[in-house]
């Protein structure tokens, strides 16, 4: 049997590389800046055979050509001869170029139109000043058809496009593409329809535009990316939604892909139509299809979450951005800023802006505001005064706009040694010196601290530096004063404000009603009463008849229904919280219960009575102080009645009057504490909860039969 014997073939071989490519092999161009280095290479090859014995590999002869001599006969006869000139680039050389660290191309078809070659037009000058003249020229047909006529070359396909794509009103634009339709001098295309479609949305003419787009159906004309792109856009700001979602449809079954923007655009319609689960299939099916988002579409993602409310959406936004390597611009921030907010969420919105200012952006002023509003409206002052003072420390921007949110927080907070600082701050700066409403955040704050006299010196202020006062001014400076019972000066800030142009409004109305109910002397009521007849003739008239006690029910209901009827929604509560007030300061208190009823009859109390199997709760903290001592008369009257009728009761009755947070505030637990034992109401103050008066079956039960036996006793 013959013996397997192995044979071993070396091969070395000798090539040149540079030093830089001793990595990779390349082939190598002769060149003076090059050096080069010899590497010795050499590989084994092992055969295996059975037949024969192995036989010394023979060294290698200069007779064997080399690799650089079996390649010379080619570089001879396909590379050109080198010239004098080699190392210079003649031409660019259109070559393509693939970075192999980035993602392959989007699937996505812009459908954008061919730019056609540039050549020289001398005819380019003449037509642009020509169609300056059709832009000065009057609007109407008649006039633009005459100048046309004056036409200085004739309008060919590109001249016709020259002077189209340079008309700016949208009026010339139409009119110019319809006199080119009558002039059948070339066939239209599907740019200009584009470009007329382009001036028409700058000019909100949804219209027109959608009249342009069934014509070029009818006529057979390719609606192409751009066409239901500007078609979308338009009628989205137009707020046409749903022709936006009828476009968009038409557009996925004629086949084309949607862009970028068309994708970003229709995603808005779908979030402001509140279709949540709309925005979220479109975005997953225009993922699938190869797009990317912009921050524009996370920014249109972010507020709709934030409109609902809805964190956990939110979050989804942040996930998103983050897998796909997006990074927030400021105006992604901004909403994601503002959508925190409106779901509640101080702590993640503070954590947001540290995240954006850690990032490198700087925050601008509508960043502040979100922020400034998210603190006001969860009380954060410490959090608010901090975030004041890195913006002054580094020189961040404020405008206008941001300066009275400032001060309207410290308002809501009861600020006012801060709210003064920056009131002074304000009145150094030549950007944003304080205005009307600057002036108004102050007078709410000196109004409600009850600093009449800071308040009227400020007012005094606005007067001499020419601010003009507005209603919420006035109606601040008004019941500070009244608050105080400073009469006089309450009828002369009226009288100047009326003056000035101040239009009284529903709130002032309110405010004076107030003030009434406050005043105790009957010559201050005159007064004030004097100014409600000029700010408001009707509301004068009804006050007179509640206060008379021969108005009959069914009058007084149908007039209460008539004020009702010309009042704001939200000053219709106030009202009639008021008008018992006044009432019952008059003595009226069967009028005050009868108000008590048509309230609750008109919806104005929806949330006074609440009642569960084991619990009965009497809500008051939307009431006035008279207004509650009458729901609390009314309630008991009624338990009284169940007691006695011996129906069911639950096992426990509460009454809630609320505590109010800002210092300056007003709480209702202190009177209604002192009406309970007036009385001898069962309730007593809870341990466990502020604001809330309880008290259980058996209490009820024994103060119905107490009062019973004594009005049997004194009978």
């Amino acid at each position: 049997m013959a013996t397997s014997l192995s044979s071993v073939l070396d091969v070395h071989f000798t090539v040149h590389l540079s030093v830089s490519d001793t990595k990779k092999p390349n082939i190598i161009f002769n060149s003076p800046f090059r050096q080069y280095t010899t590497t010795k290479r050499g590989f084994t090859i092992l055969c295996n055979s059975s037949k024969s014995s192995p036989k010394p590999c023979p060294e290698p002869t200069q007779k064997n050509p080399n690799l650089s001599d079996q390649l010379r006969p080619l570089s001879t006869t396909t590379l050109p001869k080198p010239t004098t000139h080699q190392n210079q680039l003649l031409s660019k050389p259109k070559s393509t170029w693939v970075n192999p660290t980035k993602p392959k191309r989007s699937v996505l078809s812009l459908q954008r139109h061919k730019r056609s070659s540039y050549s020289y037009n001398p005819q380019v000058r003449e037509l642009k000043l020509f169609a300056h003249r059709l832009n000065d020229c009057d609007n109407s047909e008649a006039a633009f058809l005459s100048v046309l006529q004056e036409i200085p070359h004739p309008p060919t396909r590109e001249n016709a496009l020259l002077i189209l794509n340079s008309l700016r009103p949208w009026q010339k634009a139409r009119l110019f593409l319809k006199w080119i339709k009558t002039q059948n001098l070339f066939p239209l295309e599907t740019i200009f329809y584009n470009v007329t479609m382009k001036s028409l949305k700058y000019g909100r003419q949804f219209e027109l535009m959608e009249e342009l787009a069934r014509e070029m159906i009818n006529n057979q004309i390719e609606l192409d990316n751009i066409t239901y792109c500007t078609l979308i856009t338009c009628a989205k700001k137009c707020n046409h939604f749903d022709k936006a979602v009828e476009w968009f449809e038409r557009m996925y079954k004629t086949s084309l892909m949607p862009d970028e923007v068309t994708y970003s655009a229709i995603l808005d319609v779908y979030a402001r139509l509140g279709k949540v689960e709309e925005v979220l299939n479109l975005y997953e099916r225009a993922r699938g299809s190869g797009w990317k988002p912009d921050p524009i579409a996370f920014s249109v993602l972010g507020r709709m979450f934030g409109e609902a409310g809805d964190y956990d959406g939110i979050r989804y936004v942040l996930q998103e951005m983050k897998s796909l390597d997006v990074q927030p611009n400021l105006v992604v921030y901004n909403t994601l800023l503002e959508a925190m907010g409106k779901a509640g969420k101080p702590g993640l919105a503070r954590s947001l802006f540290q995240e954006m200012v850690e990032s490198g952006l700087t925050p601008n002023e509508k960043t502040l505001t979100v922020l400034v509003k998210i603190y006001g409206k969860a009380r954060w002052s410490r959090d608010a005064l901090e975030l004041w003072k890195q913006m002054s420390s580094k020189g961040w921007p404020m405008d206008l706009i941001l300066y009275n949110t400032l001060l309207n927080m410290c308002a809501d907070l009861a600020l006012e040694a801060e709210a003064e600082r920056l009131f002074e701050d304000m009145k150094g700066s030549e950007r944003c010196r304080p205005d009307s409403w600057s002036y108004t955040a102050m007078l709410n704050i000196y109004g409600s601290g009850g600093n009449v006299d800071k308040a009227v010196e400020l007012f005094e202020e606005m007067s001499e530096s020419g601010v003009k006062l507005n209603v919420m001014g006035c109606t601040c400076l008004i019941q500070c004063l009244g608050k105080a019972k400073r009469i006089e000066d309450l009828v002369r800030v009226f009288g100047v404000s009326i003056k000035r142009g101040v239009k009284p409004d529903d709130r002032l109305c309110g405010c004076l009603l107030s003030v009434v109910s406050l005043c105790e002397e009957s010559e201050d009521v005159d007064k004030v009463l004097a100014c409600l007849q000029q700010a408001n003739p009707k509301l004068f008239a009804f006050v007179k008849l509640a206060t008379e006690e021969k108005t009959s029910f069914e009058t007084f209901k149908e007039e209460f229904r008539g004020i009702l009827s010309e009042t704001a929604v939200e000053a219709r509560r106030p009202f009639c919280n008021c008008l018992i007030d006044i009432c019952r300061n008059r003595k009226l208190h069967e009028r005050a219960h009868e108000l008590l009823y048509l309230g609750t009859l008109y919806g104005l109390y929806p949330g006074l009575h609440n009642k569960t199997v084991h619990e009965w709760c009497l809500d008051v903290r939307s009431l006035s102080v008279g207004a509650a001592h009458t729901a609390l008369e009314e309630w008991m009257g009624t338990l009284s009645k169940i007691v006695q009728h011996k129906e069911e009761l639950p096992e426990m009755f509460s009454a809630q009057t609320g505590s109010g947070t800002h210092k300056f505030s007003q709480g209702l637990a202190n009177s209604f504490a002192s009406h309970v034992k007036k009385l001898a109401a069962p309730f007593r103050q809870s341990e466990q909860k502020v604001g809330c008066f309880v008290a259980t079956r058996e209490d009820v039960v024994s103060w119905v039969q107490s009062r019973l036996a004594s009005s049997a006793a004194t009978a």
